[in-house]
């Protein structure tokens, strides 16, 4: 099978990890080259990659058959729909777009257009998310913590959009049922925009998520905790570990596990405790491959434009809760 022949706009700091590994990638990606209006940056690339750099966003994406969009949040719509509209796969990075409303048209235009079109909700493939992904039935309370220290880079757009989006996304993928309510809460400390923000997500089917995210933190920390019927689940996206406790049928051969004997006269249970194995692996890379793969296979991609335009559209809707808690206090 051919190789795909793969173009990267943007090559700041993510733009350039992309070109990375897309170009250890061989058997996969044929890298035509990338594109950046930024000369400084441009030249930095051209002198560590040594591929070729294109004039314009344009004829990049006409000599690619798949483009990975690595620009800034504000210019995702314009590449994409330039993309799209040319008939190309693009993987895209999160979020997806900057509004609602322009996601929607994407996913339209995807439709359309009948390619396959990725969203980088890299967290999906974090390892020790992967570990336990098959053991959530029916969550019914999540509760996660992304903190991390000031770095302008991000801040053209909230921490919600720049951070909280990622357990938007994780959330949204475990959680089987429709979003009933949304509340959230946050303040704008050294940016234009929030820098932190605690939401509340409340679904159909009972389940409550708690969702905390801050880019002004001391300390940096991703940590989700998922409960549901006789189990909980740990993830720690920055260490790459996870945890599972779980209520079971008594086993006398497991002498390490606890005992409980509830005195209403039902049946004694056990506790047990798991460390899954977390296979070490670049997440970013496992994305383009899994990118690569949907394109040769005419598979789905792992994280679909609906999904992105899911959770931009939950994101959205947090932004709204505190534009609008924001408004009260100013009055």
């Amino acid at each position: 099978m051919s190789k795909i022949r793969l173009g990267i706009l943007g090559a700041g700091h993510l733009g350039k990890i992309h070109i990375k590994l897309s170009l250890e990638l061989k058997d996969q990606f044929e890298v035509i080259g990338f594109y950046d209006p930024d000369t400084e940056k441009e030249t930095e690339a051209k002198a560590q990659f040594n591929i070729p750099c294109f004039k314009s966003m344009e004829a990049l994406v006409d000599a690619s058959d798949a483009v990975s969009i690595v620009t800034p949040t504000l210019s995702h719509y314009e590449c994409a729909t330039y993309a799209l509209r040319n008939g190309k796969h693009i993987f895209i990075e999160k979020p997806v777009t900057h509004t609602v409303d322009e996601a929607k048209k994407l996913v339209d235009l995807a439709h359309e257009a009948k390619v396959k079109v990725q969203v980088g909700h890299i967290e999906r493939f974090n390892p020790a998310f992967t570990s336990v992904k098959d053991h959530f039935n029916h969550v019914m309370f999540v509760e996660t913590h992304r903190l991390a220290q000031f770095n302008p880079r991000g801040t053209d757009v909230s921490v919600v959009l720049d951070l909280m989006i990622h357990d938007i996304d994780i959330v949204l993928s475990v959680v089987k049922a429709n979003l009933r309510k949304t509340s959230a809460s946050g303040v704008a400390v050294i940016s234009e925009t929030p820098d932190i923000c605690n939401a509340r997500l409340e679904f159909d089917n009972g389940c409550v998520a708690n969702l905390t995210a801050s880019r002004i933190s001391l300390k940096n920390m991703r940590k989700s905790r998922f409960f549901q019927k006789n189990a909980y689940i740990s993830v720690d996206f920055l260490e790459k570990k996870s945890e599972m406790v779980r209520l079971q049928e008594v086993d006398p051969s497991n002498p390490f596990a606890i005992t409980i004997d509830p005195e209403n006269g039902n049946e004694a249970k056990q506790l047990t405790f798991e460390n899954p194995d977390v296979q070490p692996s670049n997440a970013l890379m496992e994305e383009l491959i899994s990118f690569a793969e949907c394109i040769s296979n005419d598979t789905k991609p792992a994280v679909t434009i609906e999904d992105g335009f899911q959770a931009i559209q939950v994101a959205n809707q947090i932004l709204e809760q505190l534009s609008y808690s924001n408004s009260i206090f100013a009055a």
